[in-house]
């Protein structure tokens, strides 16, 4: 998946300001400031920015490795570097390195995160950046913001040697997906996923198996993967709001033209490949807190 990275990811708060050797995710909209050279994407160092971006607020977002990333909004501002523009996040799944796709996605959350905030949503007044942690404070009643994170599932449906697989209504992704969805308030997750694949396709699971979890910031979301199977009838009853097609697929029909990028292209995979239920590795480690641990490592 994209967050695999061999790299210490450290997004510990910080206050300082940006040196030449620091990378900066600078947007406009879905869009960040960079460059795509051969498949690649180049993201611009302070010291590569040109004269007319120099000024522009930015704020610390993380560390990968010994890499310092700031975030600003360049939406009044036009690039006048050669070969340097704007690369909308659509497409970021066809493009590499690892580490500056996952820089420049986290970084757009972020950046969506701090323009949604500029006001205070109890009483109007503009908010602050808090002094002490990553959050948005409004000086005058006290509402403390952070950044949003939304919780949704994805859901591999088998039934012996098929997999469900579904298509989205009304987006520009066209491959094969699996059941998705958000959760809702005063659900556990596994009513979450009987719920949305009932909703979605008509359709009874048991069996649930919860099997990882994946950051997914394009949209603000922590995605939970489950897997699943089938109780009762196989027959299909499809939610068109939500889905443009639904369908059983034995794994010999399955395509295997996925990046790689998603936890629902690694399950589709995993199915095809015949290795859905094969256990998950288990570190030698005792379980630790995060805050024991330290950075985490993508």
């Amino acid at each position: 998946m994209f967050q695999d990275l061999n790299l210490c990811y450290d997004n510990s708060f910080r206050r300082e300001k940006p040196t030449g050797a620091d990378t900066m995710l600078l947007y406009q909209g879905d869009a960040v400031l960079g460059r795509v050279e051969a498949g690649a994407l180049r993201l611009p160092l302070r010291s590569e920015l040109p004269p007319s971006m120099l000024a522009l607020p930015c704020r610390p977002a993380f560390q990968l490795g010994d890499q310092s990333y700031f975030v600003g909004d360049a939406e009044a501002c036009a690039p006048d570097r050669e070969g340097m523009g704007f690369v909308p996040s659509r497409e970021f799944r066809n493009l590499g390195p690892k580490e500056a796709v996952f820089a420049a996605a986290v970084g757009e959350s972020l950046h969506r995160w701090y323009g949604s905030t500029r006001f205070c949503g109890r009483c109007g007044q503009s908010m602050e950046d808090s002094k002490t942690e990553r959050a948005r404070v409004c000086p005058a009643c006290g509402l403390t913001l952070y950044p949003k994170i939304c919780p949704a599932v994805i859901v591999a449906v088998t039934d012996k040697d098929r997999l469900l697989l579904t298509k989205y209504q009304g987006r520009d992704f066209r491959r094969f997906a699996l059941v998705a969805g958000f959760h809702e308030i005063g659900e556990s997750l596994e009513d979450t996923v009987r719920r949305e694949v009932w909703e979605e396709t008509g359709l009874r699971v048991k069996n649930l198996r919860y099997y990882k979890s994946q950051p997914w910031v394009f949209t603000d979301s922590l995605l939970m993967g489950f897997w699943c199977e089938l109780e009762g009838s196989d027959r299909i009853t499809l939610q068109k709001s939500e889905l443009s097609e639904a369908g059983w697929y034995r794994r010999e029909e399955i395509p295997s033209d996925y990046s790689g990028i998603s936890l629902t292209g690694e399950m589709i995979e995993l199915f095809r490949q015949g290795k859905a239920h094969a256990p998950r590795p288990r570190s030698d480690r005792p379980e630790e807190s995060p805050s024991a641990l330290g950075p985490i490592r993508v």
